[in-house]
């Protein structure tokens, strides 16, 4: 029988996993600390609603991305504590979705930033 579900339990496992990624993931942290004061300045940009939202969205992938990653990198380590070359085309790929997610970010905040102050 399947456990009944309860939010706030639930909410926990992932107040939980932040706090670990925040404890023992260094790239975590230090994407926090850039992520956070671009998400403050962009309060202050003359952009739409929209615009900012995308500002924010690109930033929160980042952090998403870290934490997928993390998880994938848990479990390959659990099951194949050994190199293996599938272990390491999963962590690989894990690991290219955060730099594409970085790479959107870096593209996306760029074209708004350079029509925001020299327009097209």
């Amino acid at each position: 029988m399947k456990p009944k579900y309860n939010f706030f339990k639930n909410s926990s496992y992932a107040f939980s996993g932040l706090l670990a990624m925040i404890k023992s993931e260094k790239s975590f942290r230090i994407e926090l600390f850039i992520i956070l004061p671009l998400m403050i300045a962009s309060i202050f940009l003359k952009v739409s609603l929209l615009t900012h939202l995308l500002l924010i969205v690109v930033l929160f992938l980042i952090l998403i991305f870290e934490c997928v990653n993390s998880g994938i990198e848990a479990c390959v380590d659990l099951i194949s504590p050994n190199f293996h070359p599938l272990a390491k085309i999963a962590k690989d790929c894990a690991a290219a979705a955060i730099l594409l997610s970085i790479t959107q970010a870096v593209i996306v905040w760029a074209l708004v930033l350079f029509e925001l102050f020299y327009g097209y």
